[in-house]
C-alpha cells in the first residue's frame, strides 16, 4: 500500500515520502513570499534543512531562518521570534522541527501583529476572543519528528518563565494551513528520540480514547493511530532507516493530535509541570508516567481497554492486556520505568501536584483529578509501583 497522499483533514496536508519537494508550492498557496522558517539549534546544522532552503531558493523565494528556541520553549523564545519576523518584514512562517519548533512557530504566527502580551491568549475561557485575526501571518508546518502532532494542532504549549509553568495558547487560527508530511525527514533521528516521541503519540491515541465524553469520531481515530503504532514504532527505533515504520509514526502522530480535541488527562497534566520545572523531554516524561495513571484510572476504563486489546490482537484480553503490552514496549525500546531518571523527587511529588491538577488537560482524564490525587500519581511513578 502506498504511505502518500494530499489530504484535507484537519487541514489540507501533503503526506508521503519526498513531499518536501512541494514546500514552495505551499507557501505560494497562502501568498507567503518571504517567510520566516523557525527551527531548533540542532535541525538548523542538519542536511534536510539546508536542503529544504535549497528548494526555496530554486523556486525563487527568499528565506530567514531563526533558530535561537529551547526543548522547552519559552515566552522569550517567541518574542525573538516575533522581534526576527517583523524586522525582516516576513510575510509568513514555516514551522520546521519538532514540537517545540512547531509551537513557536505557530506562536510566532499569530502573534506577528498582536497588540497584547502571549499571556493574554492562554487557553482560558473565551480569551481567544482577543486575537485580532488580521494580524496573523500564514504558517506552513512541516514536522521532523512523529510525536506531538502539533502540526494540525490549534495550540501551542510555551513555558511562562516567571511562573516555572507551560501555558497553552489557543486560537482556532493557529491550525497551520498547510502541511508537509514527509516521513524521509524523520529518518535520522536517533532511537531514543524516536522512542521518546513515538511514545508521546502514543499517550495522545490512549488518552484521546480514554477521555470521557460521546465522540466515536476522535475514539476510531485514536483506535487506528495505536494500532499503527503497534506496528511501527519498535521497527522504526531498531531500523532507524524503514520509512514505512517511519511514515505508520508520523501518521499515528498526526493521528494523535487530531484525536485529542477530545480530551487528554493525567499524562499530560504530570508531565507539563515536570517539563516546566525540570527541563525534561516532554515525550519521554509521558512515556514514563503512562502505566501508572492507566493504573490510577483502570475502574474508568476498563471497558475502553476491552476494545483496546481486541482492536490491537493483544494475546491477553482488557486491561491486564493493555498493560502488559505497554510495559513490554517500554521495556523494548529503552524507556526508563520511574520518573527518578527525570531527576524528580519527592519534593517535586508535592510542590508540583497543585499545578498538575490545575493543568487545562486534567479536566478530561477519566476520574476527576485533585492535587491529593497527583500526589499520589507523582509519588507512584517515582517508586515505581503500580
Amino acid at each position: 500500500m502506498s504511505r502518500s497522499g494530499n489530504w484535507n483533514y484537519p487541514t489540507p496536508i501533503r503526506f508521503g515520502a519526498g513531499k518536501i519537494s512541494e514546500l514552495p508550492q505551499a507557501c505560494a498557496d497562502l501568498g507567503i513570499t518571504r517567510p520566516l522558517l523557525v527551527t531548533d539549534p540542532g535541525i538548523a546544522a542538519l542536511p534536510i534543512l539546508q536542503d529544504a532552503l535549497a528548494t526555496m531558493r530554486e523556486s525563487g523565494v527568499p528565506v530567514d531562518v531563526f533558530s535561537q528556541i529551547q526543548g522547552n520553549p519559552t515566552g522569550e523564545d517567541v518574542d525573538r521570534g516575533v522581534a526576527a519576523l517583523r524586522n525582516n518584514d516576513n510575510d509568513g512562517v514555516i514551522a520546521f522541527g519538532g514540537g517545540s519548533a512547531l509551537d513557536v512557530g505557530k506562536a510566532v504566527a499569530l502573534m506577528a501583529g498582536q497588540r497584547r502580551p502571549l499571556w493574554d491568549y492562554e487557553d482560558v475561557g473565551d480569551w481567544w476572543t482577543r486575537v485580532e485575526v488580521d494580524r496573523m501571518v500564514p504558517c506552513v508546518a512541516v514536522p521532523t519528528t512523529s510525536g506531538t502532532g502539533s502540526e494540525v494542532g490549534r495550540c501551542s504549549v510555551i513555558v511562562n518563565t516567571a511562573e516555572a509553568r507551560k501555558v497553552i495558547i489557543f486560537h482556532a487560527k493557529m491550525l497551520p494551513e498547510r502541511v508537509i508530511a514527509d516521513p524521509n525527514l524523520t529518518v535520522g533521528l536517533p532511537p531514543k528520540l524516536t522512542a521518546a516521541v513515538g511514545m508521546d503519540a502514543l499517550s495522545h491515541n490512549l488518552e484521546a480514547f480514554c477521555a470521557p465524553g460521546f465522540h466515536p469520531m476522535a475514539d476510531g481515530i485514536a483506535l487506528e493511530g495505536m494500532r499503527l503504532i503497534k506496528g511501527a514504532l519498535v521497527r522504526a527505533v531498531q531500523h532507524g532507516d524503514d520509512v514505512d515504520a517511519r511514515a505508520d509514526m508520523m501518521i499515528a502522530s498526526t493521528m494523535g493530535a487530531t484525536a485529542f480535541q477530545k480530551g487528554l488527562g493525567a499524562m499530560h497534566s504530570m508531565s507539563h509541570p515536570i517539563g516546566a520545572v525540570l527541563h525534561a523531554h516532554h515525550g519521554l516524561t509521558n512515556a514514563i508516567v503512562m502505566p501508572y495513571v492507566l493504573q490510577f484510572n483502570r475502574d474508568a476504563i476498563a471497558e475502553k481497554m476491552d476494545i483496546l486489546a481486541r482492536h490491537l490482537e493483544l494475546p491477553t484480553p482488557g486491561f491486564d492486556g493493555v498493560m502488559r503490552w505497554v510495559l513490554d514496549l517500554r521495556a523494548q525500546i529503552g524507556i526508563p520505568h520511574t520518573t527518578e531518571a527525570l531527576g524528580f523527587t519527592d519534593a517535586h511529588a508535592d510542590s508540583l501536584a497543585a499545578a498538575a491538577a490545575a493543568d487545562p488537560t486534567a479536566g478530561t482524564n477519566p476520574i476527576p483529578l485533585t492535587p491529593a490525587h497527583m500526589t499520589a500519581l507523582f509519588q507512584s511513578a517515582l517508586r515505581g509501583q503500580l
